[in-house]
């Protein structure tokens, strides 16, 4: 009888904490909701209260505008994802690359490098706004889409993560290796990267979506709008002496479809990681 009730009170409590995160899940989609069906109503209807959540018309117009009006989000887009790939291709891979060095390559003070490395998570990146901009005025990369891919390409998060990956996979498997004749490069390529798809996957994603909702950066420096990104494109719907919600909203909502179609692709190598490290525990 008491094993019942111990099992009977376990399935109450796993109730209400599904209860409970159901309610913060849906208070976090509330606003994207309310972005979704204000791009579909007519201006009229977008201060209304209470919130008219269905509009009395479904108005396309105003998704139809954003790629074909005068303020197309065409070319900020194929801007965004240019920026947001290159520089997650290269994060991606330049995080592994150093990753792996502090994690199986053995070398005097590579400790106390990484600990120093790390640290300069501390700074916040306000700060380096001056001295990059100096830096790629001088270089001639200012107001070009590669003062927002080089420095895409590092990333102290991405290096940390993936370290601390490589350092779970056993010392075994390149031990064998080393026997066999391989060299790290080998290693790495062959034999660590296949094991890291799950981890990769993960920083891709993180690293995309960075990019693609970066600001700061974009807004510092890029000056032609021809080079804007989605972020700084919204910006154009602001006027001067009003502004476009249903525009806004309607170029907003196409903005999260990249991010939802990378966590798509994607979805299944984290389950993976997931599910491994769970056998593995």
């Amino acid at each position: 009888m008491k094993t019942s009730k111990v099992i009977e009170l376990i399935e109450i409590r796993k109730v209400i904490m599904t209860v409970i995160m159901l309610f913060f899940g849906i208070l976090m989609i509330v606003p994207f909701l309310w972005m979704l069906s204000t791009s579909l109503k007519s201006p009229s209807e977008v201060f209304i209260y209470p919130i008219k959540w269905i509009p009395e018309a479904f108005n396309f117009s105003h998704h139809i505008r954003i790629w074909s009006g005068d303020h197309s989000f065409v070319t900020y887009y194929l801007n965004s994802l240019k920026v947001s790939i290159a520089s997650t291709i290269g994060a991606v891979f330049l995080s592994a690359l150093a990753a792996y060095g502090f994690a199986r390559i053995e070398f005097k003070g590579r400790n106390t490098l990484f600990m120093v490395y790390l640290s300069m998570m501390m700074i916040p990146p306000q700060v380096l706004f001056v001295p990059k901009f100096l830096m790629f005025d001088w270089i001639g990369i200012y107001n070009t889409h590669w003062a927002l891919i080089l420095p895409g390409m590092f990333t102290i998060f991405g290096v940390f993560m993936m370290r601390q990956f490589f350092m779970s996979v056993p010392y075994e498997i390149s031990e064998a290796a080393f026997i066999d004749g391989a060299g790290h490069v080998r290693i790495f390529f062959h034999l660590i990267l296949p094991l890291a798809k799950p981890a990769l996957a993960t920083l891709a994603i993180i690293d995309f979506s960075w990019h693609w909702n970066d600001y700061e950066n974009a807004l510092v420096f890029l000056i032609d709008n021809s080079l804007y990104t989605v972020p700084l494109g919204l910006q154009t719907f602001i006027l001067e002496n009003t502004v476009d919600y249903n525009g806004m909203m309607a170029a907003a909502s196409a903005g999260i479809l990249p991010m939802i179609i990378i966590f798509i692709l994607g979805q299944r190598y984290i389950v993976q990681g997931i599910s491994n490290s769970a056998v593995k525990g």
